[in-house]
């Protein structure tokens, strides 16, 4: 008698397993067609996440409801702001590497990241025709096991080569994929550099410059920018350097995006607004030499842009 129970109980559970595995079904008012619970085949107008079907501001076409932005960072924008964007003519994309790593006492670990969000910005906007992707925070910094480079100092983060360049690889490939007809690589610290090098004259050999991938390795010369801070005065040919991972190059740039990144207001507090024997502590000198320092650097990597766009995105002398 058991036994003919638990072969009934069995039989049961086994039912309903058999009756809740069958082939689900679209929520209501959904995929109704031909038969009941068939799935729509996608609408190739579809945009944005979701279907045009179901509601116009999904259709590719769809108008804008709201007013262009002025910002150029594409984590920014809409999906509409930045098809607008690329039909008026912003067809070149900034893709920027940054990096986390110790620098001295005063500054954020994220010192290449908030120095680019000043520079690709002002880069995108003298270019005219630019938007600037998301900055690429995480690059090579050193082995991780066994520890080597910056990686020896806490709060580092870094990438395997192998895995900064797949990275590289498909942020390029995506942008492609979409429609961008130059893609530009920009790199602000010195491990970024063989890896955006590779990547861009590998896919720009790929597409056949169409669009033009480059790496611009001008824009990566704090040594230039050494050299303007000295011809204005700023600073004085031959001064001790503090020992230090930075320098007012670095630590304006940083300021003009983020003050607290360098910790300005402590500093001064605390008597420590120097670096290499020039002083920070005057708020709206500081600000003017920044602006300076990110002018300059726009303008050079502008130039060193517009010649790779007219040479197809191929290697010169000069990016060798």
């Amino acid at each position: 008698m058991k036994r003919t129970i638990l072969v009934v109980g069995a039989a049961c559970v086994l039912a309903g397993i058999l009756a809740n595995a069958r082939t689900p079904q679209q929520p209501a008012g959904r995929g109704r067609g031909a038969g009941e619970g068939q799935r729509r085949e996608p609408d190739p107008r579809s945009r944005g996440g979701g279907d045009c079907r179901d509601n116009p501001y999904n259709c590719a076409d769809a108008p804008n409801p709201l007013p262009a932005v002025s910002t150029v960072w594409l984590e920014e924008m809409t999906w509409m702001d930045v098809r607008d964007a690329m039909k008026a003519g912003k067809t070149t994309v900034l893709i920027s590497t940054g990096g986390i790593e110790p620098n001295g006492p005063w500054l954020a670990l994220g010192k290449h990241n908030y120095v680019l969000r000043a520079n690709c910005d002002a880069i995108a906007r003298k270019l005219g025709n630019a938007l600037c992707a998301p900055i690429i925070s995480l690059v090579p910094e050193g082995d991780i096991e066994p520890k080597t480079s910056h990686m020896v100092t806490a709060g580092t983060l870094s990438m395997r080569e192998e895995t900064f360049r797949a990275v590289l690889t498909d942020v390029v490939s995506s942008l492609e994929a979409h429609g961008f007809q130059n893609i530009i690589m920009i790199g602000d610290s010195g491990g970024n550099q063989a890896g955006q090098k590779a990547v861009a004259e590998k896919l720009n050999a790929q597409w056949n410059g169409n669009p033009v991938v480059a790496h611009i390795p001008e824009y990566y010369d704090y040594a230039s920018v050494h050299r303007m801070l000295v011809d204005i005065g700023v600073s004085k040919e031959g001064d001790k350097p503090d020992g230090l991972h930075d320098d007012p190059a670095i630590s304006m740039n940083m300021f003009i995006t983020d003050p607290n990144s360098i910790r300005w207001a402590e500093r001064v507090k605390a008597g420590k607004a120097t670096i290499n024997g020039v002083s920070l502590a005057d708020r709206a000198k500081t600000t003017e030499i920044a602006k300076k320092i990110v002018e300059f650097r726009a303008t050079k990597t502008v130039a060193a842009i517009q010649k790779a766009i007219a040479n197809k995105g191929r290697t010169t002398t000069s990016q060798q």
